[in-house]
């Protein structure tokens, strides 16, 4: 699964990555209205077309619609970075890093900061990855443990959970932790839930099993 790469391809191959992790990274949301921001670019639907209370049939359909731009979208933006040698890049620089860490080459960097703000976008990446035949199925099966716990907790967290920081007692007293020691408890955690499931794969996944 390795494949060579020139001097002059990993060059742009990590310009490429830098731009794939900056597009889903959330880094570029505030430069020039969000135009190279993954999440700004998805948006919404519009409330008019969601029903009240979100609960009846209608409104399950309706809300996977919305799912269809982010899919193609991030679909879309993955191929180009795979074309200008992303993807092989991560392998160069990442593999290191994540292989030891939990078990997965740096092809899947993307879909990991991908996954950050998006469970759509991590997904999608994650299984044309698998399609590509970049990861193998164990190596799925311990990065869907990853992403299954927490998923989108940039976004999550960030716009749910982040301002009950904020919120004061009765004696003006507000929580003693920061937005980032949160984050981080809920980072390593989900690297953990992945060395659990590495722990499986190694003991009851065999080689040649077949996907489900």
């Amino acid at each position: 699964m390795r494949e060579e790469i020139s001097p002059k391809m990993l060059i742009a191959g990590t310009v490429s990555l830098v731009c794939a992790v900056i597009f889903f990274g959330g880094f570029a949301k505030d430069l020039w209205g969000g135009i190279f921001d993954f999440s700004k670019l998805t948006g919404q639907f519009p409330d008019w077309l969601k029903t009240s209370g979100g609960m009846s049939a209608k409104g399950g359909f309706l809300f996977a619609l919305t799912l269809v731009p982010s899919v193609m979208l991030a679909l879309g933006f993955v191929a180009i970075f795979e074309h200008y040698g992303a993807l092989a890049a991560a392998s160069k620089w990442l593999s290191p890093i994540l292989k030891p860490l939990m078990g997965i080459p740096g092809v899947c960097s993307i879909s990991l900061i991908a996954s950050t703000q998006s469970t759509d976008a991590g997904s999608s990446t994650t299984k044309f990855l698998r399609n590509e035949d970049k990861i193998t199925h164990k190596e799925l099966l311990i990065f869907s443990a990853f992403q299954f716990s927490a998923g989108a907790l940039l976004t999550n967290f960030l716009s749910s959970f982040a301002p009950l920081l904020q919120v004061s007692d009765q004696f003006g007293n507000v929580a003693p932790v920061s937005i980032a020691m949160c984050l981080g408890v809920i980072f390593i955690f989900k690297i953990f839930g992945a060395n659990l499931m590495r722990l499986y794969v190694k003991k009851f996944v065999k080689e040649d099993e077949a996907e489900v």
